[in-house]
């Protein structure tokens, strides 16, 4: 590292260098980390993200690493393992402790975006038969050997079944000789281990909770996921989707720290379906080829036709994508929503016809612009642009729902891919409403 750019990193605050940290190279990051003070160097480490966290670890020395790792949580360090290499996760748990390393390998077992995958193992746990002041001694006890996220004490039977759940200031408040199962809440919202990140997180936002307990099957309590888990999760979800509306692939790694031929790739897919749906644009101008030569005027007029009905499906697909994740809307609204969104492209596309046949007239009489055909060729893009945004709006508010009915995700019913279908079918409608309208004059 330069003298100067090493003198600059050690005047940063540990908030500064998080800012940073992707802007550095990775020798750089080493020499980074080793410059905080020890006694904020643990919440530096624990504050990045599980890449970045993977991606220190495995150039630190072993030595170093045990000591960080040891300092994750089972469900963190699940996540650490699953970002490096297959031929190095062996080595990484090895450096775990007995307990943790059987928690880590139950962790890895599950779907990386399903509850049991985000779960924390370790909680704290007491019998409906205790005295509160067991209870508590007992949960003492559990800090000790099994230090973790505790915001709730959860009552499970002799088969690890989740029974109740009880608060710690419940638990400190009550008299010392009533017993758990006298104090404890019954109705526990708990979500199943094989529930998807996104139900997860619509759970958490639902019941407004700070932690939720994962059940198997059997009912049998498996772990807890808290708030912070699902906050990263939301924070990842949305960026995915965000990428995938843009009309690209995730890209699954921070912009500035992913491999230029991976982005390259993730890019190109998407951008050449794109191009070659494109191409029919050219095919539909060359089917109205005639038109066109008989009345040029009508080329002016494409963009502003084709590029409404395109912003008017990109906004419709948008909304729904988003109804969709947040669960405003599921599959069996389908038909409720192509009602509100006909009349809404019934709407706007009034709207835009509107204007464009106010601006055709009034650049006529300004400037003499159009000809003897002025009106015509008003009529004629003003009616195009009712269809066009209409079928726009209905095509992108219903290719979400194809795609989450064919298994596939909503958010890959892109910005762009709408507007490239739309683009093509716009033109047909457009050509096809001049001819209607025009036979007899221009055409």
């Amino acid at each position: 590292m330069p003298p100067e750019l090493a003198e600059a990193i050690e005047r940063l605050s540990p908030a500064e260098l998080h800012e940073a940290w992707p802007l550095l190279l990775p020798e750089d990051r080493i020499e980074a980390f080793r410059t905080l003070d020890p006694a904020v160097s643990d919440d530096f480490f624990l504050g990045l993200s599980a890449p970045n966290q993977a991606a220190l670890l495995l150039a630190l020395p072993e030595g170093e690493r045990r000591l960080w790792m040891r300092l994750l949580a089972p469900d963190d360090a699940a996540d650490v393992v699953q970002n490096v290499p297959t031929r190095d996760r062996e080595g990484l748990l090895s450096l775990l402790d007995d307990v943790a390393r059987h928690e880590v390998r139950g962790l890895l077992a599950y779907a990386e975006d399903d509850a049991g995958g985000l779960m924390n193992p370790r909680f704290a746990r007491v019998r409906p038969d205790m005295t509160v002041d067991e209870a508590i001694i007992y949960l003492r006890r559990q800090v000790r050997e099994r230090p973790g996220s505790l915001h709730y004490a959860y009552v499970t039977d002799q088969d690890q079944k989740l029974v109740g759940v009880i608060s710690f200031s419940e638990l400190f408040g009550a008299r010392q000789d009533q017993k758990v199962s006298e104090i404890m809440r019954t109705s526990v919202v708990s979500a199943p281990e094989s529930m998807d990140q996104e139900d997860l997180s619509r759970l958490f936002s639902r019941h407004h909770l700070v932690a939720l307990p994962v059940v198997d099957a059997m009912g049998r309590l498996k772990g807890v996921v808290t708030a912070d888990d699902i906050v990263e999760v939301i924070s990842e979800e949305d960026t995915e989707d965000i990428q995938k509306m843009g009309g690209t692939e995730a890209l699954g790694e921070p912009y500035l720290q992913i491999q230029l031929t991976d982005m390259i790739k993730k890019r190109a897919g998407w951008l050449s379906a794109l191009f070659l749906g494109e191409m029919l644009t050219a095919t539909a101008m060359g089917y109205f080829e005639g038109e066109i030569a008989r009345a040029v005027v009508l080329a002016l007029f494409v963009p502003l036709v084709i590029s409404s009905g395109g912003n008017s499906g990109s906004q419709a697909t948008t909304l729904v994508i988003r109804a969709l994740a947040l669960g405003e809307v599921r599959l069996k609204d389908w038909w409720r929503v192509v009602r509100r969104e006909f009349l809404s492209g019934l709407g706007l596309g009034t709207i835009l016809g509107s204007i464009g046949v106010v601006r055709i007239i009034a650049w006529q009489l300004l400037f003499h612009t159009y000809g003897n055909h002025a009106v015509v060729i008003a009529l004629t893009v003003g009616f195009s642009l009712v269809g066009v945004v209409l079928w726009g709006t209905l095509a992108g508010s219903m290719l979400p729902f194809v795609l989450r009915r064919l298994g596939f995700d909503p958010a890959s019913a892109s910005a762009p891919f709408v507007a490239t279908l739309v683009d093509v079918t716009g033109l047909i409608i457009y050509f096809t409403t001049a001819k209607i309208i025009m036979t007899g004059t221009l055409l």
